[in-house]
């Protein structure tokens, strides 16, 4: 069934932290983004195209047809994580992340840019390089910045499923209450077109 093209589109494109890894459908925080918009009144659907253990290698390759498809207003990208996770060169995913902001912000697509942070035994200097990317490329590309998607919610056992990398159901509300203050200057007006 074709999608309605007349309701704007926001596209989150990340990992298993926007894919809803280990969670039930409708639990994850973009399916709660899509809730709280309808009940603002704001006029767009959301699409997660996020998939878990995506790379910004991975989402490199994907993107560009994700764009094409959907033709989103806005790009959430939510990217990192998985590099980071496996030691990958900083300079590859810098690389990787700066390329796909340009093509997302292509045809006037506003996007929003959720950071990760590196646990500390990644050692302090590949930790900071790692921040420094979001912070120095959200500058570049003029886009919004959310430093650091899991605030508040990663350093919460209760907050994280067993397996100490994804947050669960209860943090799920959290990582949204992390977004909107960044997302929602970029929807306009509840009722208005983008």
């Amino acid at each position: 069934m074709a999608a309605d093209t007349s309701v704007p589109v926001i596209l989150v494109f990340g990992d298993s932290l926007s894919a809803g890894y280990g969670l039930r459908r409708g639990e994850g925080w973009t399916d709660l983004l899509s809730e709280r918009l309808r009940k603002a009144g704001y006029g767009f659907r959301v699409v997660n195209a996020s998939v878990s253990g995506e790379t910004t290698a991975g989402g490199m390759a994907r993107l560009p047809r994700a764009l094409q498809l959907h033709q989103p207003a806005i790009v959430v990208l939510e990217l990192g994580a998985n590099d980071g996770l496996r030691a990958l060169a900083l300079s590859g995913m810098r690389a990787n992340l700066d390329r796909m902001l340009g093509m997302a912000r292509g045809a006037n697509r506003k996007v929003l840019l959720l950071g990760i942070h590196m646990p500390p035994n990644y050692g302090p200097r590949y930790t900071a390089g790692f921040d420094k990317i979001y912070q120095d490329l959200a500058a570049r590309h003029r886009v919004a910045l959310v430093p650091f998607l899991l605030e508040g919610v990663a350093e919460n056992p209760r907050l994280m499923q067993p397996d100490g990398l994804h947050p669960n159901a209860t943090g799920q509300p959290l990582l949204l209450q992390n977004v909107w203050p960044a997302l929602q200057p970029l929807l306009g007006k509840p009722g208005a077109t983008p």
